[in-house]
């Protein structure tokens, strides 16, 4: 009897099975905790009328984004064209980025949308893209240390111009008519400040370099992520309580304008951080400060260690319990911008009778069905395949390019 012929794979099928599921499903991870900040308080008044952290704002704010942010970075180091072979397509993929958040800036949506700095940020990783590992460690060891103190000393002034260098808003369309106050923004003073949030991408960068399907990397990963978030937050204490940090921060004008205490344990955005040196020792989140980088590049790398050795559990996947999470890990941007739109109608009358908890709930709930449909078909989502598309054709023409210029060199 003539041997079979092994079943042709799909492109779909093979899509699936070249990306690591671990990866997805800390990517999945970190979409839903964000939904969570986007939808629930991080802080609340008490019983007293206290304003206090919520759980929502001590387990996940600041560390999603930040988990989001380093997943970007380590994205780029996988995958079949790696985007240090294709920093054309990866020019062009950062431009569908922004195109879809500068639309999405124009929502009325109570909402901190990343995705134009989460452009800009691959924009800024091309020039770093073919560094090795060991420059990778130096360089975001460095900019953890400096990236904050540089910011802490541009901010001030930027805001003390005419002008002052801040949107109050999501950027979007109109604001590229006044580019100077958009670079400002986006670079130093407005949710995600690009110049601090580098860090995170060129992290990423070097966790995608490593051998991420090992034993030991993974469990390196937990350890080493853990030891460095546990670190950060002790430094914090020891400069915040009895060296009188905190007792500094309660003294400034600041404090008289926000919930500080509060904030300092939940969330610090939009808080103006100056006046003060003490604002550069706390780690709180969204301060954008070295130990908040630390702590959150910690719990990142601690997370992505944790689902990846999940993901070698055989089990689990045989019966499916990871499809969904992993699906939606798979299509983030699809998936990310529909809970932006599906927010902004919700603020403005369209669930009515539903509460904060139970909209979580349908958001979480569409987000796995949606990612284990996708994942069961091995199919991208819209955005993602508008993104692979603008990947693929800037290979397309950096090949094109260097093939003419090998043409009409005279040395071959």
């Amino acid at each position: 009897m003539a041997p079979r012929t092994p079943k042709r794979k799909s492109p779909g099928q093979r899509f699936a099975e070249q990306r690591l599921t671990g990866v997805d499903l800390a990517r999945g991870a970190a979409l839903l905790a964000m939904m969570a900040t986007h939808l629930l308080p991080t802080i609340a008044p008490n019983a007293a009328g206290h304003a206090e952290p919520t759980w929502v704002g001590l387990v996940f704010s600041g560390r999603a984004a930040a988990l989001f942010a380093v997943l970007a970075g380590v994205s780029l180091s996988l995958g079949r064209v790696p985007a240090a072979v294709n920093r054309l397509g990866l020019a062009f993929r950062a431009a569908v980025i922004a195109a879809v958040g500068l639309s999405l800036g124009m929502l009325q949506v109570d909402i901190a949308v990343i995705l134009v700095q989460y452009a800009v940020l691959f924009w800024c990783a091309i020039p770093v893209l073919r560094l090795g590992q060991r420059a990778l460690v130096l360089l975001s060891s460095a900019w953890i240390l400096l990236a904050p103190i540089a910011t802490f000393e541009l901010r001030p002034w930027l805001l003390g111009s005419t002008d002052p260098a801040r949107l109050g808003h999501n950027p979007m369309w109109p604001d590229l008519a006044d580019p100077l106050k958009l670079v400002g923004d986006l670079f130093v003073t407005g949710f995600y400040p690009v110049i601090e949030w580098f860090a995170y991408l060129l992290v990423g960068l070097w966790i995608g370099r490593l051998q991420l399907r090992r034993w030991g990397v993974q469990v390196g990963l937990l350890c080493g992520g853990a030891a460095a978030a546990v670190l950060a937050k002790s430094a914090e204490w020891a400069l915040m309580v009895p060296l009188g940090g905190r007792a500094a921060l309660m003294e400034t004008p600041q404090a008289s304008q926000w919930p500080l205490d509060a904030m300092l344990q939940a969330n610090l955005t939009g808080v103006d951080q100056s006046g003060s040196v003490w604002w550069l020792a706390t780690a709180a989140p969204h301060s954008g400060t070295t130990l908040d980088l630390l702590h959150t590049v910690g719990t990142s790398a601690a997370i992505l260690g944790a689902f990846l050795l999940v993901a070698r559990i055989r089990p689990l996947e045989r019966i499916g319990l990871l499809r969904p999470l992993a699906g939606a890990g798979g299509m983030t941007l699809t998936l990310y911008t529909v809970h932006v739109f599906a927010a902004a109608s919700s603020e403005g009358g369209g669930t009515p009778g539903l509460e904060r908890e139970g909209l979580l709930a349908v958001h979480i709930v569409a987000a796995l069905s949606v990612g284990l449909l996708f994942r069961a078909n091995g199919w991208r989502g819209p955005l993602e395949w508008a993104t692979h598309g603008a990947s693929r054709l800037g290979r397309i023409k950096q090949t094109t390019t260097a093939r003419g210029s090998r043409a009409k060199s005279p040395l071959r």
